[in-house]
């Protein structure tokens, strides 16, 4: 047996984007063919995109998708290649997997564990393919073998784990490795976390191992639908030895990752299939019996004249491919993982939403403090990546849907701070609140990452409605009576101006708002949360602190610092909506960030009641005496429940961990509620009781 040639592609699709998707998906098999690959594994669900959501369930999704696949299906000269769409079998819909090879359809395999947790909410749309099922549907007039297959293509038997197939205890390639399976796909859309290709690296080396085959992965790469961020994670392993993986959160697409199997080398060792316990045997010798071979239509008479991988034999491959892709990228050997992953997945996230979206850049509203500055930063460390990895012709031809942005000067600059002037404007706006050192900071910060700089001063606006309320209500307003209405009127006061800005270029406004104040209301509703996306809204205060003084000082590999931002990272964080002499500080407001974020990582992430999150926590804060930390514990449970009406209007959000609040994808709660009163009780009473 001669070996095999594998691919796997990253592919950066969007939902029911039919002609960029087919052209995505096209450029993956040309690319493919080009370097002479046998099969070519595309992610899941990449005719139509994954993230459809409801659109799922219109039957002109499944039309156009059944006509993209046919569109499709002529390109597929001398290749074996996997397409992922939406099926109906006997009025149901199905997520499956197409096996086509040479311009034929061999077969589709359809999904059986449905990702239901988390951002996933796929049982709302598909049903599970039972195990072991086999049946016929007709596809453009052609009888077509669906669900739980085996394929023999010239003795080679392939199966599939999609996706979450692979995640569950019973994975499909434990039946799949009775049958023998040489080689397992793996199209999958399986979503960026923190560290998370860490787990998807060992399920990949595990099942090559434990099933005694080749294994090759492809997923998802960049923002597909708004939300969430795939990495774009490609791997090709045997044996439990990795032996090819594509570079993570590239701004390039197609990504296209080859390794060779050698099929006989992966069948030494094998257990015999008689010394193998079969845990279903019904589904078993279902896939046994039903394993697809090919017409005899599609046989070549020769292989050198029409190569085919359902032919009797493949292609002669007697090298392996000329670069080592085992080797990570630089980036990934930091020891600050979590800085970088942050800083591209985010960087990636923006990139693609400006170009999906075709807005025409950014406006971000700069206040001088942490959460502006970082989102300014990362829009600058956006243009830096990307400019860096494709170079000035491929990033301004991703972005030819911006005006003027082929002008000869950005063609010829050496530097992305052109573009980034191009693309990013900051807006300051004063009150009599405001101070030098935040207005400062802001140009510094402004001024170094080489965004355009817009001084307002909005105060005239802010006491015009302060004059014209108290008019109307028939006295003067006051701090002492109306501290948090008079602080909100300067934050909303701000939101005018900059969604004009914003409009006049028609360009996204970024909310600056963070995880942290999302989980406590500390934020002016239509004030600091305008925007049409919030790219720091999945992450906290305190990582955000961290990873700000990170860029200050080290800087993402390839790129390094940004003194400037020690202007901001000097400051206490303080909305300055008070007077000066007020001396107004976040914390003293609410509480320390460290402590609210390990309240709302237990209380939220881990669903304790507010008793059980003062006892977990107490062990991280020994220098805090427990009456305190307790009220603490109760203000954010108070705080939390008083603002889920917040959290539902927030602009969307990326998805980066498991600890996100986004109520449409992640954390579900109640707008009203008991609001914890009687667990809140209980807590009182056990502080009353210790410090009697």
């Amino acid at each position: 047996m001669n070996p095999v040639r594998v691919a796997a592609a990253s592919l950066s699709q969007t939902p029911l984007a039919w002609d960029a998707n087919k052209a995505n998906i096209l450029a993956a098999i040309d690319q493919a063919r080009q370097l002479n690959a046998n099969l070519l594994c595309l992610p899941e669900l990449c005719i139509t995109g994954y993230g459809c959501e409801d659109a799922f369930l219109s039957d002109n999704t499944l039309d156009m998708a059944r006509r993209e696949l046919f569109e499709i299906l002529p390109h597929t000269q001398r290749l074996v290649v996997t397409l992922g769409l939406p099926v109906m079998v006997d009025s149901r819909r199905y997520n499956m997997a197409c096996l086509v090879a040479n311009g034929k359809i061999l077969g589709l395999v359809g999904k059986q564990h449905l990702a239901n947790d988390g951002i996933h909410y796929e049982p709302r749309w598909f049903r599970p393919w039972p195990a072991g099922r086999t049946t016929h549907i007709d596809l453009g007039g052609v009888p077509c073998p669906v669900g739980d297959l085996v394929f023999d293509l010239g003795g080679v038997r392939i199966g599939f784990e999609i996706c979450q197939d692979a995640w569950v205890d019973d994975r499909v390639g434990r039946r799949l490795a009775e049958c023998e399976v040489d080689i397992l796909l793996g199209p999958s859309a399986s979503h960026f976390a923190f560290g998370k290709s860490a787990i998807r690296r060992r399920l990949v080396l595990d099942g090559s191992r434990d099933f005694h085959c080749g294994y090759v992965f492809a997923n998802l790469l960049g923002n597909e639908a708004g939300r969430a961020i795939y990495d774009g994670d490609t791997l090709i392993a045997a044996r439990g030895e990795l032996l090819a993986a594509g570079e993570r959160l590239s701004f390039a697409d197609p990504q296209i990752t080859l390794a060779v199997l050698d099929i006989e080398a992966i069948r030494q060792g094998r257990p015999t299939v008689e010394n193998t316990t079969v845990e279903n045997p019904v589904a078993k010798n279902a896939a046994v019996e039903n394993a697809v071979q090919p017409p005899a239509s599609m046989s070549p008479t020769s292989i050198a004249a029409d190569f085919a991988l359902a032919a009797a034999t493949f292609d002669t491959v007697d090298e392996k491919p000329t670069t080592d892709t085992t080797v990570p990228p630089a980036w990934t050997a930091s020891p600050y993982d979590k800085e970088e992953e942050f800083t591209r997945a985010v960087a990636l996230g923006l990139f693609d939403y400006l170009r999906k979206s075709r807005s025409q850049g950014f406006v971000v509203s700069i206040s001088g403090g942490v959460d502006s500055a970082a989102v300014a930063t990362l829009v600058a460390t956006m243009v830096r990546l990307a400019w860096d990895e494709l170079g000035s012709d491929r990033l301004l031809a991703k972005l030819a849907h911006i005006d003027n942005l082929h002008e000869a000067h950005l063609q010829e600059a050496t530097t992305s701070s052109e573009l980034t002037g191009r693309l990013l404007t900051c807006v300051y706006q004063s009150t009599r609140n405001s101070s030098l050192t935040t207005r400062d900071a802001a140009r510094q910060v402004s001024r170094a990452i080489g965004a355009q700089f817009i001084e307002l001063d909005v105060d005239e606006l802010v006491q015009g409605y302060v004059a014209r309320v108290s008019d109307a209500v028939g006295r003067e307003l006051n701090w002492e009576q109306d501290d948090l209405a008079l602080q909100n009127i300067q934050a909303r006061a701000r939101s005018p101006g900059v969604w004009l800005l914003a409009n006049l270029r028609s360009a996204l406004l970024l909310s600056t708002s963070n995880r942290s104040e999302a989980a406590v209301g500390y934020a002016t509703m239509d004030g600091d949360t305008s925007g049409g996306l919030a790219p720091i809204a999945g992450i906290d205060k305190t990582f955000l602190r961290h990873w700000l003084r990170w860029m200050e000082r080290s800087g993402p590999t390839g790129i390094g610092p940004l003194r400037e931002l020690a202007a901001v990272n000097a400051q206490e964080p303080t909305a300055e909506l008070r007077p000066p002499a007020a001396g107004q500080a976040d914390e003293d407001d609410l509480m320390p960030y460290k402590v609210l974020d390990a309240i709302e990582r237990v209380a939220i992430r881990d669903k304790r009641a507010p008793l059980a999150v003062l006892r977990e926590i107490e062990p991280e804060f020994p220098e805090l005496d427990r009456p305190t930390l307790g009220r603490w514990v109760e203000r954010f449970f108070r705080l939390w429940c008083r603002n889920q009406w917040k959290r539902e209007r927030y602009a969307p959000s990326f998805h980066l961990d498991d600890e996100n609040l986004d109520p449409k994808t992640w954390c579900r709660f109640p707008i009203l509620s008991g609001g914890f009163d009687r667990e809140l009780s209980e807590l009182r009473a056990e502080l009353d009781e210790c410090c009697d």
